[in-house]
């Protein structure tokens, strides 16, 4: 709500900041960037956004900046309900910008914590990662230009990503952006890939030295190692790192899913893939990446339909054409695919990949000539630029049509300089035929190694936070507290204030209630409020007092939270119960 529109990013970036903060609880499901960002700038009623997210409550707000002041605003929404149960503004300044977000997401979590039930909740979730308030203003640029997602921006988001360490140089943030836009840049050709990795590596390295706790940081070595060095197993320790570190970091988990997925594990990837699905349903890397392990899985016709969607989003995604090319394979319309290509910009199109997937149509098709000529144009390439895609389609031809003896000749010879598109092919549909043959399962353990896969030590149970003795006694204390101090009666009263009346913390008795009593905070108090009411209504001393007046008298400080709770508790709304 700034005056100056060059202002969204820093409003974005708390956005964000605080989805990150608020991801870390445990047993708390946040919708992760990408998706909460699809209804940025939208008028879509609350109860439609809660459904398209899968989520209960909403949590929105508003960023006024002018020159050195911040408004920041925020509110929670019951989405099915469709009502305000919390909100709050802050006035600060700018240099306490880690303070305000850190004192934004507790008490969001907070006040989730008494209207969803219990988890616990940390001392502090935001710890500054900077002391530059501009080297972070720097960084929020950064990431806001990155995720475009396009060749020019990510170029501009590298300028701001150096300015932001040339600040601060122990910025690690900045540094692992910075290597996310090498990386990027590499991937799709705009700069030599060796070089792209290359300097990715180094500011990785880097990063790790000055804060080891970044699941971003771990994404970008299990990428490294898959990408430019063909090791699953460093893949593998890497990406499971990030999820270790942070369970909702999506991008781990798209990474999880097709590593588990390319190794055969068919049951592990979908459970990585419906914990990213839960938190960024929205996305369209998260729906590509449910594509292609449905298309592993062999479920072509659910494969195609979601990658018709992500073409519909965006029509230039090269990896969607790609599996969508292979889907027609397993499905016979080779003529669709022989024809596909040549539909497409030529930008997109990777010269190897058509001839590879031609000559695949070709031959599954029975055409004996047209697959010889080109089977032959790709062993001409496979000498060339594109000699490892050419390769690997000539892996793919062997396999796709039996012959065992040239496609293992293959693998072994790969073997000796090991290569991403060999594990990416290894285990698709297209070498069923030769997947009977004992050396397939040979080959399999020494590309995907078993030991990677095995439970490392018993999982711990956890203990509850307070045993049967404790819990009794707390119990007792707040039975009494109730009775004699009424405290419910305090329209400010928080889940944290009572804890403190009771001489314990909050999450003690978040969880008694919760585990012990069987009501959230929210539900708790409420329930005491709700028969102060039914009782001071039929007071005729109080017959001048309006419905809301006596609410608050109660404890309510909310007209529509009072006619909710009564309306659960009673099946009747206020007016309702007086005059019966």
């Amino acid at each position: 709500m700034s005056a100056s529109e060059e202002n969204e990013y820093f409003s974005d970036g708390i956005t964000e900041e605080i989805i990150n903060a608020l991801a870390q609880i445990d047993r708390l499901k946040v919708s992760s960037r990408t998706s909460a960002f699809y209804f940025k700038g939208k008028n879509i009623p609350i109860s439609e956004i809660g459904k398209a997210l899968g989520v209960s409550t909403i949590l929105e707000g508003s960023v006024r900046l002018s020159g050195n002041n911040i408004r920041i605003t925020a509110q929670l929404i019951d989405a099915v309900e469709d009502f305000h149960f919390w909100s709050k503004s802050w006035d600060r300044q700018l240099d306490n910008i880690f303070e305000v977000q850190d004192e934004i997401s507790l008490l969001v979590a907070e006040r989730l914590r008494e209207h969803l039930g219990h988890f616990e909740i940390q001392e502090q979730l935001v710890l500054p990662n900077t002391r530059s308030v501009d080297a972070y203003k720097l960084f929020l640029k950064g990431r806001q230009t990155f995720n475009k997602w396009n060749p020019e921006d990510v170029r501009q988001s590298m300028e701001f990503y150096r300015k932001a360490v040339e600040i601060d140089a122990s910025h690690a943030e900045s540094m692992v952006g910075l290597a996310g836009a090498y990386s990027f840049l590499a991937t799709i050709g705009t700069i030599p890939y060796a070089e792209g990795w290359d300097k990715c590596s180094e500011l990785i390295q880097h990063a790790l030295t000055i804060d080891d706790k970044l699941p971003s940081a771990y994404y970008q070595l299990a990428n490294l190692a898959f990408y430019t060095r063909g090791s699953y197993s460093e893949a593998f320790e890497n990406a499971s790192k990030a999820v270790r570190i942070n369970p909702n970091y999506v991008e781990s988990r798209h990474l999880m899913s097709f590593l588990h997925i390319l190794a055969g594990r068919k049951s592990e990837a979908k459970k990585h893939l419906s914990h990213a699905l839960s938190i960024d349903p929205l996305s369209q890397e998260t729906q590509f990446y449910n594509a292609y392990v449905e298309y592993m899985s062999e479920n072509y016709a659910s494969s195609i339909s979601q990658l018709d969607a992500c073409l519909e989003a965006n029509p230039m995604n090269v990896p969607v054409h790609s599996v969508k090319a292979y889907c027609l394979l397993k499905t016979e319309r080779y003529d669709e695919v022989i024809d596909y290509f040549d539909a497409l910009p030529t930008q997109i199109v990777v010269t190897a990949e058509k001839i590879g997937l031609s000559a695949l149509a070709y031959a599954l098709k029975g055409d004996s000539v047209n697959a010889g000529k080109f089977t032959k144009l790709l062993e001409q390439r496979a000498n060339g630029i594109d000699d490892f895609v050419a390769d690997s389609y000539l892996f793919l031809l062997a396999a796709s049509t039996g012959n065992s003896n040239k496609a293992f000749a293959f693998v072994e010879n790969t073997l000796k300089s090991p290569s991403p598109l060999l594990l990416m092919r290894y285990s698709d549909p297209l070498v069923n035929p030769i997947k009977a043959d004992p050396r397939y399962s040979n080959f399999h353990q020494k590309l995907f190694p078993p030991e990677l896969f095995e439970v490392k030590g018993a999982p711990v149970d956890k203990k509850p936070i307070l045993d049967a003795t404790a819990a009794a006694a707390l119990k007792t204390r707040l039975e009494q507290l109730i009775e004699t101090s009424k405290p419910y009666l305090n329209p400010e009263l928080t889940l944290r204030s009572l804890a403190d009346q009771l001489e314990t913390n909050a999450n003690q008795l978040s969880w008694l209630l919760n585990d012990t009593i069987g009501k959230n905070f929210n539900s708790f108090v409420n329930q005491y409020r709700i028969e102060e009411f039914k009782k001071i209504a039929k007071d005729p001393r109080n017959d001048n007092f309006t419905i809301e007046g006596l609410a608050y008298n109660c404890g309510f400080n909310s007209k529509t939270v009072f006619n909710t709770y009564f309306k659960q508790q009673t099946g009747l709304t206020p007016s309702e119960f007086l005059k019966a």
